[in-house]
This record gives C-alpha cells, structure tokens and sequence, in this order.
C-alpha cells in the first residue's frame, strides 16, 4: 500500500453485517459499509443531490441512496443505477489486529 498513510478509526466487530458507521478522517465524511464479509470506506454523499448515505440500505456489495434509491457499488463507487450517474469516492481499507484503519 505504497506511501498511504492509514489511520486506525473503528473496531471491525463494531459494524454489524449489513450496516454502516459514519466517522470522520483529516476533516472527510466517511461511511465504514460491511457487506459480504469485508469492510468497504466509501464518502458519505450520493453523487445525484450529495444526500447522506448513512441512512442508506446495504446488500450484496452495495449501498442505495435513501433519497432516491441509487445504488453505489461499495468497491468501486460506481453508480449501478439512476437517478446517480457518477461514482462516489472510495477510499483504501485494512483491518489490522482488529482495527479498521483507513487511507484519505
């Protein structure tokens, strides 16, 4: 993981299977998703109308919009439907002894 510097934000047992933990890193918005068995650290706005997603309903590797119902592809941040057209950032995750720590 090259140069990246991470910083340990979050306990892995702390997010629950199918949910999300909003926190804060060097002042971005960021949302910790776990789905499938692996923690994602995607921004906290949809890419449509910059909506909170921490409300936002996560299956299958991704998160939907509660606003309008895009969904972002938790990888990739890749919108997979409309209204969204565009992506939404992601962000570098490894758990390390339990910790989740994130690159921004």
């Amino acid at each position: 993981m090259d140069d990246q510097m991470f910083v340990a934000v979050a306990k892995a047992d702390e997010i629950a299977p199918d949910s999300a933990k909003a926190i804060q890193v060097a002042g971005v918005s960021i949302l910790l998703c776990n789905s499938e068995d692996r923690i994602f650290a995607i921004a906290s706005q949809c890419s449509h109308a910059e909506e909170d997603l921490t409300c936002g309903r996560i299956k299958w590797g991704w998160i939907a919009c509660p606003a309008h119902g895009s969904r972002f592809d938790l990888e990739t941040g890749q919108a997979m439907n409309p209204p969204a057209t565009g992506p939404i950032r992601t962000f570098p995750v490894r758990i390390v002894g339990g910790v989740v720590e994130v690159a921004a």
